[in-house]
């Protein structure tokens, strides 16, 4: 049996806000596998945090850049050792010439900055990972950097004339995306850009779960289908509750109020969310330049 050291049910408490009792024989019966042991509480309703996933201790920041034109943006997670030095002034602006350089070339090579701020900080400094934006048709790219630059979003949102990117209405409701998006860590923009594989994990969890032993086949069923629309409205952007409106609104029904000030349909294309320390494997940055 693997060793069920206090650390690890301390991190499992994290990872889901379930007793002690609960993680510790849920890490007894997955043989100390963190990730199934979150499924097992999950099933048995102790799990509070559901969407919680397994994180490493990484200090750094995420830095964003969004060229002129708003047609072009990056949003870059780079990695270092120490608070001190993520604090750092040459820290930082190796991060801002990073998220620059990746907007004009993605194929940049950044290694020797990278380097040089190395032996100046005499810390490992790594680029874990990026996302670039280039926009095709009417629309822009937006960012948003959360205090403290621990959380980035970067957004593109497309209009149907190319007058209503001009339009403060619209400024303001892409705006109001990127922070919705830092706020509520949604996992897509509406319901056919989710992963089949998490849905079915959810159906999974919701099927095997405690609420639906001992049910008649009927209630199981309604049981099951409600949890799996509870899973969407709370991973879909669009059907989301709206936070600056204290969810009285679904982010949908925001953009549609918006559309008719416009006279103009909106469409919220992709969307990327960095939280710094998401586990991220590999040495060399990993990203996108769609």
């Amino acid at each position: 049996m693997a060793d069920i050291t206090p650390a690890l049910i301390a991190k499992l408490r994290e990872m889901t806000n379930a007793g002690v009792m609960d993680c510790k024989r849920a890490l007894q019966e997955t043989s100390g596998n963190l990730e199934a042991a979150v499924d097992v509480l999950r099933k048995r309703g102790r799990a509070t945090a559901a969407k919680k996933a397994l994180r490493e201790a990484r200090e750094g920041m995420i830095a964003q850049h969004i060229a002129p034109g708003a047609r072009t943006g990056v949003l870059v997670e780079v990695n270092c050792e120490t608070d001190f030095v993520a604090k750092n002034e040459e820290f930082r602006a190796f991060c801002g010439l990073a998220a620059r350089t990746l907007a004009s070339d993605p194929a940049a090579d950044l290694e020797p900055a990278r380097v040089e701020l190395v032996a100046k900080t005499r810390e490992n400094v790594r680029l874990a990972r990026y996302q670039r934006f280039e926009v095709s048709g009417n629309g822009v790219v937006a960012a948003y950097i959360h205090t403290g630059a621990k959380i980035g979003v970067l957004v593109e949102v497309g209009a149907g004339k190319a007058e209503t990117l001009e339009r403060d209405e619209f400024r303001q409701l892409v705006r109001d995306l990127t922070l919705q998006i830092a706020a509520a860590n949604p996992l897509a923009v509406s319901r056919p850009q989710v992963d089949p594989a998490v849905v079915a994990k959810e159906r999974d969890i919701a099927t095997n779960s405690d609420l639906v032993k001992n049910k008649p086949p009927k209630a199981v069923e309604r049981i099951i289908e409600g949890k799996i629309e509870k899973f969407y409205q709370t991973a879909c952007l669009l059907e989301q509750g709206f936070v600056k409106k204290s969810s009285e609104v679904t982010v949908r029904e925001h953009v549609a109020s918006v559309e008719k000030q416009l006279t103009d349909e909106v469409t919220v294309r992709r969307f990327v969310r960095f939280q710094l320390g998401e586990s991220f494997s590999g040495e060399a940055a990993s990203g996108s330049a769609a």
